[in-house]
Protein backbone atom coordinates (compact mmCIF):
# COMPACT_ATOMS: atom_id res chain seq x y z
CA UNK A 1 0.00 0.00 0.00
CA UNK A 2 1.40 3.55 -0.88
CA UNK A 3 1.82 6.13 1.55
CA UNK A 4 -1.40 8.01 2.12
CA UNK A 5 -0.27 11.92 1.44
CA UNK A 6 -2.90 14.84 0.68
CA UNK A 7 -2.98 16.28 4.06
CA UNK A 8 -1.38 19.56 3.55
CA UNK A 9 -3.17 19.93 0.13
CA UNK A 10 -6.48 19.62 1.70
CA UNK A 11 -5.65 21.96 4.52
CA UNK A 12 -4.77 24.59 1.73
CA UNK A 13 -7.63 24.23 -0.38
CA UNK A 14 -10.11 24.04 2.88
CA UNK A 15 -9.03 26.70 4.99
CA UNK A 16 -10.83 29.68 3.66
CA UNK A 17 -14.03 27.70 3.83
CA UNK A 18 -13.40 26.71 7.37
CA UNK A 19 -15.13 28.41 10.60
CA UNK A 20 -12.54 30.65 12.52
CA UNK A 21 -11.21 28.31 14.78
CA UNK A 22 -10.53 25.65 12.30
CA UNK A 23 -9.12 27.70 9.85
CA UNK A 24 -6.73 28.91 12.67
CA UNK A 25 -5.84 25.57 13.37
CA UNK A 26 -4.94 24.86 9.71
CA UNK A 27 -3.10 28.01 9.06
CA UNK A 28 -0.94 26.83 12.32
CA UNK A 29 -0.44 23.31 10.48
CA UNK A 30 0.28 24.90 7.27
CA UNK A 31 3.38 26.91 8.83
CA UNK A 32 4.41 24.31 11.24
CA UNK A 33 3.81 20.67 9.80
CA UNK A 34 6.77 19.26 11.16
CA UNK A 35 5.73 20.54 14.79
CA UNK A 36 1.81 19.29 14.22
CA UNK A 37 2.87 15.88 13.08
CA UNK A 38 4.38 15.23 16.81
CA UNK A 39 1.40 17.07 18.71
CA UNK A 40 -1.74 15.79 20.32
CA UNK A 41 -5.03 17.25 19.26
CA UNK A 42 -4.99 18.74 23.42
CA UNK A 43 -1.49 20.08 22.30
CA UNK A 44 -2.70 21.69 18.91
CA UNK A 45 -5.49 23.20 20.30
CA UNK A 46 -3.29 25.12 23.25
CA UNK A 47 -0.37 25.99 20.48
CA UNK A 48 -2.99 27.30 17.89
CA UNK A 49 -4.82 29.14 20.69
CA UNK A 50 -7.94 27.29 19.67
CA UNK A 51 -9.44 23.75 21.38
CA UNK A 52 -8.85 20.28 21.11
CA UNK A 53 -12.63 19.93 20.00
CA UNK A 54 -12.23 22.43 17.00
CA UNK A 55 -8.98 20.04 16.14
CA UNK A 56 -11.77 16.99 16.13
CA UNK A 57 -14.15 19.72 14.13
CA UNK A 58 -11.25 20.32 11.90
CA UNK A 59 -10.67 16.96 10.58
CA UNK A 60 -14.45 16.46 9.94
CA UNK A 61 -14.52 19.55 7.80
CA UNK A 62 -11.70 17.53 5.78
CA UNK A 63 -13.97 14.34 5.43
CA UNK A 64 -10.71 12.87 7.84
CA UNK A 65 -11.66 9.75 10.85
CA UNK A 66 -9.99 11.76 12.63
CA UNK A 67 -5.99 13.76 13.59
CA UNK A 68 -4.58 10.71 13.59
CA UNK A 69 -5.17 10.25 9.92
CA UNK A 70 -4.50 13.89 9.05
CA UNK A 71 -0.88 13.54 11.03
CA UNK A 72 -0.25 10.52 8.41
CA UNK A 73 -1.19 12.56 5.87
CA UNK A 74 0.76 15.03 6.44
CA UNK A 75 3.75 12.57 6.98
CA UNK A 76 3.35 11.27 3.30
CA UNK A 77 3.41 14.74 2.03
CA UNK A 78 6.79 15.89 3.95
CA UNK A 79 8.42 12.53 2.49
CA UNK A 80 7.50 12.81 -0.72
CA UNK A 81 9.31 14.91 -3.74
CA UNK A 82 9.08 18.21 -4.36
CA UNK A 83 5.85 18.98 -5.60
CA UNK A 84 6.39 21.21 -9.13
CA UNK A 85 4.00 24.47 -9.27
CA UNK A 86 1.15 24.59 -11.77
CA UNK A 87 2.36 26.23 -14.78
CA UNK A 88 0.60 27.99 -17.69
CA UNK A 89 1.63 28.29 -21.21
CA UNK A 90 2.86 31.91 -22.65
CA UNK A 91 2.87 33.59 -25.92
CA UNK A 92 4.31 31.79 -28.63
CA UNK A 93 6.12 29.41 -26.45
CA UNK A 94 7.97 26.36 -28.00
CA UNK A 95 6.10 22.94 -28.43
CA UNK A 96 8.65 21.43 -26.61
CA UNK A 97 8.05 23.63 -23.88
CA UNK A 98 4.16 23.27 -24.18
CA UNK A 99 5.11 19.03 -23.82
CA UNK A 100 6.35 19.54 -20.85
CA UNK A 101 3.86 21.93 -19.18
CA UNK A 102 0.84 20.38 -20.10
CA UNK A 103 2.25 16.84 -19.47
CA UNK A 104 3.61 18.13 -15.73
CA UNK A 105 0.60 19.37 -15.26
CA UNK A 106 -1.40 16.47 -15.66
CA UNK A 107 0.76 14.36 -14.15
CA UNK A 108 0.47 16.35 -10.63
CA UNK A 109 -3.59 16.41 -10.81
CA UNK A 110 -3.43 12.62 -11.26
CA UNK A 111 -1.49 12.54 -8.72
CA UNK A 112 -2.96 14.29 -6.43
CA UNK A 113 -6.32 12.77 -7.24
CA UNK A 114 -4.86 9.40 -6.31
CA UNK A 115 -4.30 10.23 -2.83
CA UNK A 116 -7.27 12.43 -2.11
CA UNK A 117 -9.27 9.03 -3.26
CA UNK A 118 -11.12 7.65 -0.23
CA UNK A 119 -10.56 3.61 0.10
CA UNK A 120 -13.98 3.83 1.94
CA UNK A 121 -15.77 6.03 0.25
CA UNK A 122 -14.56 4.10 -2.94
CA UNK A 123 -15.77 0.95 -1.49
CA UNK A 124 -19.52 2.10 -1.11
CA UNK A 125 -19.51 3.46 -4.38
CA UNK A 126 -18.80 -0.01 -5.75
CA UNK A 127 -21.10 -1.59 -3.75
CA UNK A 128 -23.68 0.64 -5.39
CA UNK A 129 -22.94 -0.08 -8.81
CA UNK A 130 -22.56 -4.36 -8.11
CA UNK A 131 -26.08 -4.10 -6.20
CA UNK A 132 -27.72 -2.00 -8.38
CA UNK A 133 -29.75 -2.48 -11.58
CA UNK A 134 -29.52 0.38 -13.27
CA UNK A 135 -27.22 3.17 -13.55
CA UNK A 136 -27.35 6.39 -14.63
CA UNK A 137 -24.39 9.13 -15.72
CA UNK A 138 -24.94 12.81 -15.64
CA UNK A 139 -22.91 15.48 -16.26
CA UNK A 140 -23.16 18.72 -18.13
CA UNK A 141 -20.57 20.66 -20.14
CA UNK A 142 -16.79 19.47 -19.86
CA UNK A 143 -17.89 16.69 -17.25
CA UNK A 144 -20.08 15.29 -20.02
CA UNK A 145 -16.93 14.01 -21.16
CA UNK A 146 -16.00 11.68 -18.33
CA UNK A 147 -20.13 10.54 -18.34
CA UNK A 148 -19.81 9.29 -21.24
CA UNK A 149 -17.24 7.34 -20.98
CA UNK A 150 -18.48 5.89 -17.56
CA UNK A 151 -21.56 4.83 -20.05
CA UNK A 152 -19.46 3.12 -22.34
CA UNK A 153 -17.07 1.44 -20.16
CA UNK A 154 -19.94 0.24 -18.26
CA UNK A 155 -22.33 -0.94 -21.18
CA UNK A 156 -19.38 -2.91 -22.40
CA UNK A 157 -19.52 -5.41 -19.06
CA UNK A 158 -23.77 -5.87 -19.54
CA UNK A 159 -24.86 -3.18 -16.97
CA UNK A 160 -27.64 -1.42 -18.16
CA UNK A 161 -26.32 1.92 -18.05
CA UNK A 162 -27.63 5.38 -19.56
CA UNK A 163 -25.83 8.90 -20.21
CA UNK A 164 -27.44 12.25 -19.88
CA UNK A 165 -25.95 15.50 -20.88
CA UNK A 166 -29.48 17.63 -20.79
CA UNK A 167 -31.41 18.40 -17.63
CA UNK A 168 -35.02 17.73 -18.79
CA UNK A 169 -33.66 14.16 -19.94
CA UNK A 170 -32.30 13.28 -16.99
CA UNK A 171 -35.07 13.98 -14.98
CA UNK A 172 -37.62 12.30 -17.42
CA UNK A 173 -35.31 9.41 -16.47
CA UNK A 174 -34.54 9.86 -12.74
CA UNK A 175 -38.09 10.56 -11.81
CA UNK A 176 -39.07 7.23 -12.44
CA UNK A 177 -36.14 5.70 -10.40
CA UNK A 178 -36.67 3.62 -7.66
CA UNK A 179 -33.33 1.76 -4.73
CA UNK A 180 -32.74 -0.13 -7.66
CA UNK A 181 -31.36 2.47 -9.43
CA UNK A 182 -27.82 4.61 -9.26
CA UNK A 183 -27.54 7.83 -9.92
CA UNK A 184 -23.65 9.51 -10.54
CA UNK A 185 -23.22 13.25 -10.82
CA UNK A 186 -20.14 14.94 -12.06
CA UNK A 187 -19.38 18.24 -12.14
CA UNK A 188 -16.28 19.57 -11.54
CA UNK A 189 -16.52 22.42 -9.86
CA UNK A 190 -19.02 20.62 -7.10
CA UNK A 191 -21.75 23.64 -7.99
CA UNK A 192 -23.39 22.92 -11.31
CA UNK A 193 -26.65 23.32 -10.42
CA UNK A 194 -28.61 20.86 -12.76
CA UNK A 195 -26.39 17.83 -11.37
CA UNK A 196 -27.32 19.07 -7.71
CA UNK A 197 -30.87 18.83 -8.82
CA UNK A 198 -30.56 15.46 -10.59
CA UNK A 199 -29.07 14.24 -7.70
CA UNK A 200 -31.63 15.59 -5.17
CA UNK A 201 -34.42 14.54 -7.45
CA UNK A 202 -32.35 10.79 -7.08
CA UNK A 203 -32.41 10.75 -3.35
CA UNK A 204 -36.49 12.14 -3.00
CA UNK A 205 -36.49 8.70 -5.03
CA UNK A 206 -34.82 5.97 -3.03
CA UNK A 207 -32.46 5.65 -5.60
CA UNK A 208 -28.42 5.52 -4.92
CA UNK A 209 -26.47 8.70 -5.30
CA UNK A 210 -22.39 8.80 -6.46
CA UNK A 211 -20.99 12.24 -6.75
CA UNK A 212 -17.30 13.40 -8.75
CA UNK A 213 -15.94 16.61 -7.80
CA UNK A 214 -12.99 18.61 -7.01
CA UNK A 215 -12.12 18.58 -3.13
CA UNK A 216 -14.17 19.98 -1.01
CA UNK A 217 -17.66 21.12 0.56
CA UNK A 218 -20.15 21.59 -2.12
CA UNK A 219 -23.56 21.51 -3.27
CA UNK A 220 -23.33 18.59 -5.62
CA UNK A 221 -21.21 16.73 -2.89
CA UNK A 222 -23.53 17.26 -0.43
CA UNK A 223 -26.49 16.11 -2.38
CA UNK A 224 -24.49 12.38 -2.44
CA UNK A 225 -24.58 9.29 -0.36
CA UNK A 226 -21.09 8.88 -1.54
CA UNK A 227 -18.35 11.60 -2.34
CA UNK A 228 -15.56 11.19 -4.63
CA UNK A 229 -13.02 13.23 -5.40
CA UNK A 230 -10.63 14.73 -8.01
CA UNK A 231 -7.56 17.56 -6.95
CA UNK A 232 -9.09 21.19 -7.50
CA UNK A 233 -6.94 21.91 -10.39
CA UNK A 234 -5.59 25.63 -11.26
CA UNK A 235 -7.78 26.81 -13.78
CA UNK A 236 -5.43 28.75 -16.00
CA UNK A 237 -6.03 31.35 -18.93
CA UNK A 238 -6.23 28.96 -21.63
CA UNK A 239 -7.98 26.30 -19.69
CA UNK A 240 -5.09 23.96 -19.13
CA UNK A 241 -6.81 23.28 -16.11
CA UNK A 242 -10.01 22.33 -17.23
CA UNK A 243 -7.83 19.74 -19.45
CA UNK A 244 -6.40 18.24 -16.24
CA UNK A 245 -9.54 18.11 -14.71
CA UNK A 246 -11.07 16.09 -17.14
CA UNK A 247 -8.31 13.80 -17.09
CA UNK A 248 -8.32 13.57 -13.16
CA UNK A 249 -11.97 12.77 -13.53
CA UNK A 250 -11.71 9.98 -16.72
CA UNK A 251 -8.84 8.55 -13.97
CA UNK A 252 -11.46 7.93 -11.27
CA UNK A 253 -13.90 6.63 -13.77
CA UNK A 254 -11.29 4.21 -14.89
CA UNK A 255 -10.32 3.70 -11.17
CA UNK A 256 -13.83 2.59 -10.13
CA UNK A 257 -14.58 0.55 -13.39
CA UNK A 258 -11.62 -1.56 -12.30
CA UNK A 259 -12.56 -2.18 -8.80
CA UNK A 260 -15.99 -3.29 -10.32
CA UNK A 261 -14.56 -5.48 -12.83
CA UNK A 262 -11.86 -6.47 -9.98
CA UNK A 263 -14.61 -7.30 -7.62
CA UNK A 264 -17.24 -9.88 -10.49
CA UNK A 265 -13.79 -11.04 -12.39
CA UNK A 266 -15.03 -13.80 -14.40
CA UNK A 267 -17.89 -12.62 -15.54
CA UNK A 268 -16.83 -9.40 -16.73
CA UNK A 269 -14.38 -11.21 -18.56
CA UNK A 270 -16.35 -13.06 -20.18
CA UNK A 271 -18.32 -9.92 -21.43
CA UNK A 272 -15.73 -7.94 -22.29
CA UNK A 273 -14.68 -11.28 -24.93
CA UNK A 274 -17.96 -10.68 -26.46
CA UNK A 275 -18.51 -7.58 -26.69
CA UNK A 276 -14.42 -7.12 -28.09
CA UNK A 277 -15.59 -10.34 -30.34
CA UNK A 278 -18.64 -8.81 -31.29
CA UNK A 279 -16.73 -5.37 -32.66
CA UNK A 280 -14.29 -7.26 -34.11
CA UNK A 281 -17.02 -9.42 -36.58
CA UNK A 282 -18.34 -5.99 -37.18
CA UNK A 283 -15.00 -4.56 -38.62
CA UNK A 284 -14.31 -7.50 -41.43
CA UNK A 285 -17.79 -7.42 -42.30
CA UNK A 286 -17.08 -3.48 -43.19
CA UNK A 287 -13.70 -4.45 -44.91
CA UNK A 288 -15.38 -6.86 -46.93
CA UNK A 289 -18.16 -4.41 -48.21
CA UNK A 290 -15.34 -1.95 -48.75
Amino acid sequence: MGQVKAGIFMLKEMKDKLPPSERKIAQYILENPEKAINMTATDLGKESETSSAAVIRLCKSLNLKGFQELKIRIVGDLNKKEVIEFRDIESNEPVSSIIDKVTTNSTQTIQETAELLDNNSLNEAVNFLLNGKRVHFFGVGASSIPAIDAHQKFSRINYNASVFTDLHMAATVVANATEDDVVVGISFSGETHEVAKVLELANSKGAKTISLTKYGRSTVADQADVSLYTSATKEATFRSGATSSRLAQLHVIDILFMCVASRSYEQTVNYLDSTRDAIKNLNQKVKKKK
